[in-house]
């Protein structure tokens, strides 16, 4: 077996790898609709599709900022026009920026940094969180895709024998895509400040910048005066975001979560990013940050740590208000402008370790430590590859094995190519091998089955969940007659003589106790049909 041909073709099969395992997650782990933006999102994309879609304020003052996110719903509706209304054709547009991320990372590295696309690739495509953004219309992944592309055209625009102007365009139209898409993308902006008086005080990538800003100031004018057209204020999505965070400001950290402003400051991020499987990406990150120092890794390592660095600072110190101070929320798509140059920086890391072992028992020790304290399926993850690293430093030195362990050879990448995906793998291979967790496609089903838009009138109770988004199930045409309530309510409901009621119970969102609450509201019932865990009963109500 030729190991150096499989080692050079390595960024390759890896990138297949993630790519068929990215769609087998999106297939076996789908879960339908996850919450009331997802619902939205795709309300606004068959608006969009039809014409209808309401581009001024609402006039009852809601503060919906999820409608100025055009390029999260308008390729929706594009795919709703081409293939109709279903849940697959509503969540390919994040899948496709999912994959489009690995694809990228091959095209940057897989020629220059074997390794480095080999980490990158598996750390952020293999990612369970990344994964699971995939399969819900959610911004999270789509800004992830436009500031790695618009990080890419920075880095690579500014090389020696690029053609600047167009990377230059090109970085102000993935930043505009990217706002386009979520606000967030402004945690990027410190760090391009940054490299533009570097290169100012060097005289040095005239062109680049002279496109970049005068391309992103058209752009960001015409943005500014179509929203003072609109609305009159051309300020307008600033002040919604400001407005929504007083209208939340209980739940922020200067007023209702006060008493926890010092730990999200401090030790919350520390534990939030071992919680939610980073440990092995910032370990790696940091190898690649102390062979950087020491000067054995190239400037573009450097170009990544330093968007790393600046990342992570606006994520862990920033603020979402201008005008009061409010971290974000430790949540895991919130990460995702920090993923890219956080693999990155971890494939360069990744690739330190394979060729000299630097590092390799740390990473072992800290990951064995991390598995000790997570006591969750985690410690799987974080324990195989403490054990893997810390374990091939002694394995090395026993002749038996000195091939496949030994770093500089072309069996010790293989080995841990294979050990890194293995262990990434798990949790989202268990995701696809569990049962579903909200039976969303039972639900779809006995929907259309037993109450089908062109015959069924009447009153159908259900959930809070699905009672806002029931309309999607009819493809956002419900029919005249047809209404859908929480069970709360159903006392309150008056029915037409001879008209029909219902109630669906979904076995697997509700606990016993709820269901029993449910049954107990609806004494005069009888099972009408039943999907999987999904349970319709006609239900008689009080006249």
């Amino acid at each position: 077996m030729n190991f150096t041909s499989i080692l050079q073709r390595l960024p390759t099969y890896t990138l297949v790898f993630v790519i068929f395992f990215t769609l087998a997650f999106f297939l076996f782990a789908h879960e339908g609709l996850n919450n009331i933006d997802d619902f939205f999102y795709s309300h606004y994309a068959y608006q969009l599709q039809t014409g209808t879609f309401p581009a001024t304020p609402d006039p009852r003052g809601l503060l919906d900022s999820l409608k100025e996110r055009y390029l999260v719903f308008a390729p929706v509706a594009l795919l709703y026009w081409v293939f109709g209304i279903n849940i697959y054709t509503t969540t390919l547009w994040p899948l496709l920026a999912t994959i489009g991320c690995s694809v990228l990372a091959w095209v940057l590295f897989r020629r220059r940094q074997p390794m480095v696309a080999v980490g990158t690739m598996l750390l952020l495509g293999l990612h369970y969180y990344t994964l699971d953004l995939a399969r819900y219309l959610y911004p999270d992944n789509l800004l992830m895709l436009w500031g790695f592309a618009a990080a890419t055209a920075l880095y690579t625009g500014r090389q020696p024998g690029r053609r600047e102007v167009v990377w230059g365009a090109f970085f102000a139209l993935f930043n505009f895509a990217a706002l386009l898409s979520k606000e967030t993308i402004i945690y990027y902006a410190p760090f391009y400040l940054v490299v533009l008086v570097w290169d100012m005080a060097r005289r040095q990538n005239y062109r680049f910048w002279l496109t970049a800003v005068a391309l992103g100031g058209v752009l960001l004018a015409a943005y500014l005066l179509y929203y003072h057209a609109l609305t009159g204020d051309s300020l307008y999505r600033i002040h919604l975001i400001e407005r929504t965070n007083e209208f939340m400001k209980s739940s922020n950290y200067l007023h209702g979560l006060r008493h926890e402003l010092l730990g999200r400051l401090t030790w919350q991020p520390i534990a939030f990013f071992v919680e939610i499987g980073l440990a092995p990406a910032f370990l790696l990150a940091g190898v690649a940050a102390l062979s950087w120092c020491r000067k054995r890794l190239s400037s573009e390592a450097g170009f990544w740590l330093g968007l790393l660095l600046v990342t992570l600072a606006c994520y862990w110190l920033g603020s979402t208000s201008l005008v009061q101070y409010t971290p974000i929320t430790l949540l895991p798509r919130m990460t995702t402008p920090l993923l890219p140059p956080l693999c990155i920086a971890a494939g360069f890391g990744l690739r330190e370790v394979v060729n000299s072992g630097w590092g390799r028992v740390w990473i072992g020790v800290l990951l064995l430590v991390a598995a000790l304290w997570m006591h969750n399926l985690m410690s799987l993850v974080y324990g195989g590859l403490g054990l893997y690293f810390a374990g091939s430093v002694l394995l090395a030195r026993l002749k038996v094995s000195l091939m496949w362990f030994q770093t500089g050879t072309p069996f010790y990448p293989l080995l841990t190519t294979l050990a890194l995906a293995g262990s990434l793998a798990l949790l989202p291979v268990r995701t696809m091998l569990l049962s579903s967790e909200t039976s969303y496609f039972s639900q779809a089903l006995l929907i259309q089955k037993y109450l089908p838009a062109s015959t069924t009138r009447g009153h159908v109770f259900v959930n809070d969940h699905l009672a806002r988004q029931y309309p999607f199930y009819y493809d956002f045409q419900v029919p005249l007659g047809l209404t859908y309530y929480p069970y709360k309510i159903a006392s309150s409901i008056c029915p037409e003589p001879n008209q029909r009621s219902w109630f669906i119970l979904n076995l697997t969102t509700t606990n016993t106790q709820r269901q029993s609450g449910i049954f107990d509201r609806f004494p005069r019932r009888r099972l009408v049909a039943q999907e999987g865990y999904v349970q319709l009963y006609e239900v008689e109500l009080e006249q």
